[in-house]
């Protein structure tokens, strides 16, 4: 199985030990793995500002990059989402590019859906004897339905305590740009997702977007509170990787 990694801006910037977790999960589970240099950002930052032209060339770039592989598979709910939902519409009336858009669109993955519902993950190798709790981000819990797959994923991880989050539907406030133009209001939102944390007694906040996790990771640093935000192939990776010391 022919898998690309796409690894999203984020991080490729500034979380590359996420691409590495990712990476050492899915060759553990007998996959073929590439990484297309060409593959750049998603677009959705211009996408969502407004700027249709600008998402337009740069998705254009990515689909050039991740043509001719199985699947593609992205520890990012919020970037799988935008090539579901909103490629086709930036290429609207461009033939080709409109049908290498509903290519990539059918083989491409976020993370934990690859990971339940292309092989099939029953069970997981290794232990993770902590207590855990999941944000379902924004965009890949409703505009890419992966809502059970993450949980199921979890339930998977032999010794994983997992400690259900109160109101965990609610945005943590990131929102993108949204943080940039609103900052109070987006700290406060965040504020009030890690009170429900804390709650929990959870050791670890895990989530299936960087985007969440560096928003709510850096308001529990500033707050000094000792709960560690990790991707789910994170803390997967570091699971199988203590059953095998």
């Amino acid at each position: 199985m022919k898998v690309a990694l796409f690894a999203t801006c984020l991080v490729d910037q500034m979380f590359p030990a996420v691409a590495e977790s990712t990476a050492r999960v899915l060759r553990r589970h007998g996959c073929e793995l590439s990484f297309p240099p060409g593959q750049v950002c998603c677009g959705q930052p211009a996408f969502n500002s407004g700027y249709f032209d600008d998402a337009r060339r740069v998705a254009a770039s990515l689909l050039a990059a991740l043509e001719g592989v199985d699947y593609v598979v992205t520890p990012s709910g919020s970037c799988a989402a935008m090539i579901h939902h909103h490629y086709r519409r930036l290429f609207e009336g461009d033939v080709a590019r409109s049908a290498a858009a509903q290519r990539l669109a059918e083989r491409s993955y976020e993370f934990s859906q690859f990971m339940i519902n292309v092989l099939g993950v029953e069970r997981l190798d290794g232990s993770f004897p902590h207590a855990v709790t999941f944000h379902p981000s924004c965009h890949g819990a409703r505009l890419l339905g992966a809502r059970q797959e993450p949980l199921t994923l979890l339930r998977a991880v032999p010794d994983l305590e997992l400690r259900p989050l109160e109101r965990a539907d609610d945005c943590c406030g990131f929102g993108g740009t949204f943080s940039i133009k609103l900052p109070a209001i987006s700290a406060a939102i965040a504020d009030e997702k890690l009170r429900h944390v804390t709650d929990t007694g959870a050791r670890y906040l895990v989530g299936t977007d960087l985007g969440c996790l560096m928003h709510l990771s850096g308001r529990l640093q500033r707050r000094g509170v000792a709960v560690e935000a990790l991707h789910i192939a994170q803390l997967i990776d570091r699971a199988q990787a203590s059953g095998a010391s």
